[in-house]
């Protein structure tokens, strides 16, 4: 709730700014502009799924982060098509990977559970304790 008040407040004080400076017709103009912008993104969206398909697919990527990202792109998408300056700023920003591999990075989780490998051809951790032998049986040695 505390969150939703701090972004109506400062929706109200951006929004308030700009509008002011640009005045009525050209914010009218802009909320009208980034909805369209908005609707196109997630019109082409089967298009960005696929650059980021290819990406996985060249391990540019993993799989979190391709969640992540196509998560931010709609995201963005929907932030842009909800009228308001400071959502269109950050639906704009939302748009870009850079932001957004940023973003991923800095909030990614680092942990890792031990007994979870990375991936299924990573070996398995051995017990330091066995020593490996071969075992050479008698019938091969010829006397």
């Amino acid at each position: 709730m505390i969150y939703f008040l701090l972004y109506l407040f400062l929706e109200v004080l951006v929004s308030v700014n700009i509008s002011s400076a640009i005045g009525g017709i050209y914010t009218f103009l802009e909320l009208i502009l980034s909805a369209f912008i908005g609707v196109g993104i997630l019109v082409n969206f089967r298009a960005t799924l696929a650059e980021n398909m290819r990406a996985v697919s060249v391990n540019a990527i993993d799989l979190k982060q391709f969640q992540e990202l196509n998560l931010f792109i709609l995201l963005g998408a929907f932030l842009l098509i909800v009228p308001g300056f400071l959502t269109d700023i950050v639906g704009v920003f939302l748009q870009f990977t850079v932001f957004t591999s940023m973003l991923v990075n800095r909030y990614a989780s680092k942990y890792k559970p031990e007994n979870k490998p990375e991936n299924k051809y990573t070996q398995q951790k051995k017990d330091d304790n066995v020593i490996d032998v071969e075992i050479i049986s008698d019938t091969s040695i010829k006397h």
